[in-house]
């Protein structure tokens, strides 16, 4: 298929990367200091350049893979590790906008191996990145998207691009010109805006890769102010609020979700902040929000899928409202046998147990969280038929003044890990937080006697059968526990992992973890293993690996 007059080559896009990393890193400071929207937190500048500078490395990496051969990757790889790399790396508003429109170009440039148009990856870029925003603002990086993407496509017909990047650039000089009048926090501050001054300087980089030479720069009539101004001075939102005085806490993580779950997610977080952008597609997201509960926004991911990479900034002291003395706090956790039940308790935990065939009503959960007596409390379900029952009696003990997170562990393993990070002496958020990341970080698997003839998904199983279930799907079907135990074990540590917990069941010999404590020692380095009694549970034995 021919190349289209103003496609980028794959020399050109890592040639792009290494530029746009090169200049921002120049302006990273100049940028960082005319931060005033959306929080006047001077991180702009350092943001993009963290996010281009994961984009650059994955493309590297792609190049990297090819060196030992003749050939050099495809511009569609080039451009969807560009991309990838951005989505991943991406930090703060600007940045995670940033990687949506590195994207949106990625969508376009990629097809039909390269032959995609500049003119219209500039265009699919600016509408993405807009629509990822739940509530876009004009006189921001988004307008500079868009006047830049408007000027590239006035570019005449059969426009090399060169011509198509020169034109982009120029409209976004103008557009980056204008944002003082477009936005009044940033024409009482005197400068323009941050977040499109550096899509400028990334623009400009594409214009010096794909023609050689940079773009003169020429003056900005406001770059910075004489003085930067302090986030108390900064006011007049167009939504009528001082940014200054929004919400405590910008929670940004990674999220593995389908495309309906984070629909409902962008709904959920919505309601709870500002500064809301979600990116990222095909299964892998990068959520971005402002709040003031940071706990129910990482809570509002788990639910959604697998959250990781989390990370929480509590912004200025002198931004935050008024909050109360850090309150006592407890976990509460239910528990699928008593051995676990009296291992949770001495870590200081109110137990909830789960007996074989009856789970715990929402009422009992109540009596749990009230029993706790606790102002604060994270309820760790570990069951996920458990879900629902676990959010009705979170709700109801909310009604009740009781501030509950709810991290919705689906295995006993997850809750053993979660509660061994918690720590009630730091702010609440962040226990949830550090307690979500471990559980999410812990794969969980269990050994179970299959009752009847069944399809699995690993085949057929009889009546008597071990199955090995991994992440609640059958993965083995075995003849013997230790036998299916090794297999499901090595299925799980070829992922990696760095601590293998055995929960033993109640009439399961100590001999069995002896050997497989032996069989980790001896196939997997560095991997340390440790085993508890689980008391009568249900399941024979139970597996987590973080």
């Amino acid at each position: 298929m021919p190349q289209t007059a103003d496609a980028l080559d794959t020399v050109a896009v890592r040639t792009w990367c290494s530029l746009a990393l090169d200049a921002l890193g120049r302006e990273r400071e100049a940028i960082d200091a005319i931060n005033v929207y959306p929080v006047a937190d001077g991180d702009t500048g350092t943001n993009l350049y963290l996010t281009v500078e994961s984009a650059a490395a994955a493309v590297e990496a792609v190049f990297a893979a090819h060196e030992t051969g003749t050939s050099v990757p495809s511009t569609a790889d080039a451009v969807r590790a560009m991309a990838h790399g951005a989505l991943i790396g991406a930090r703060g508003n600007s940045g995670t906008i940033l990687a949506q429109l590195l994207r949106g170009m990625a969508g376009v440039l990629a097809e039909g191996e390269g032959t995609g148009s500049l003119r219209a990856a500039l265009a699919r870029a600016a509408t993405s990145a807009r629509e990822a925003v739940a509530h876009p603002v004009e006189g921001t990086v988004l307008t500079v998207a868009s006047v830049a993407a408007e000027a590239a496509g006035r570019a005449p017909d059969g426009a090399g691009a060169s011509a198509v990047a020169q034109a982009a650039y120029e409209g976004a000089r103008k557009a980056l010109e204008a944002t003082p009048g477009q936005l009044a926090v940033l024409g009482r501050a005197g400068v323009v805006d941050a977040g499109g001054r550096g899509l400028v300087a990334v623009l400009g980089a594409l214009v010096e890769a794909v023609s050689g030479r940079a773009p003169e720069p020429g003056p900005l009539s406001s770059t910075a102010p004489a003085v930067v101004p302090a986030p108390a001075a900064v006011a007049d939102c167009p939504a009528g609020e001082d940014p200054q005085d929004g919400p405590a806490f910008e929670v940004i993580y990674l999220l593995e979700a389908g495309d309906e779950a984070v629909e409902r997610l962008r709904t959920r977080l919505d309601g709870l902040g500002d500064s809301l952008v979600v990116v990222g597609g095909d299964g892998l997201w990068n959520v971005h929000v402002h709040v003031d509960d940071a706990g129910a926004a990482v809570e509002a991911g788990v639910e959604a899928g697998r959250p990781y990479r989390i990370r929480i900034t509590h912004f200025a002291a002198d931004r935050v409202h008024a909050r109360p003395e850090p309150a006592q706090r407890a976990v509460v956790v239910v528990v699928p046998g008593d051995g676990l039940g009296g291992l949770c308790a001495e870590a200081g935990a109110t137990t909830v147990l789960a007996r074989p065939g009856e789970p715990p009503a929402s009422g009992e959960l109540v009596d749990a969280i009230r029993r706790a007596h606790a102002r604060e409390v994270v309820l760790l379900p570990n069951d996920g038929d458990l879900r629902h029952t676990a959010a009705a009696a979170a709700e109801q003990a909310r009604a009740e003044g009781i501030r509950v997170a709810l991290i919705p562990t689906r295995a006993a393993v997850q809750g053993i890990a979660a509660l061994a990070v918690h720590e009630p002496d730091r702010s609440f958020d962040e226990d949830v937080v550090a307690m979500t990341a471990a559980a999410g970080a812990t794969r969980y698997a269990e050994l179970a006697v299959a009752e009847r003839q069944s399809w699995t998904m690993a085949g057929i199983c009889q009546a008597g059968d071990i199955l090995g279930l991994i992440d609640g799907d059958v993965a083995v079907i075995g003849e013997d526990v230790p036998e299916t135990a090794r297999k499901v074990l090595d299925r799980m540590l070829a992922a990696g992992g760095e601590l293998v917990t055995l929960v033993l069941g109640e009439d399961v010999p100590g001999t069995l973890a002896d050997a497989l404590e032996e069989h980790v020692r001896e196939g997997y380095l560095a991997v340390d293993t440790v085993v508890y009694r689980g008391g009568h549970q249900c399941a024979p034995l139970l597996i987590g690996v973080e």
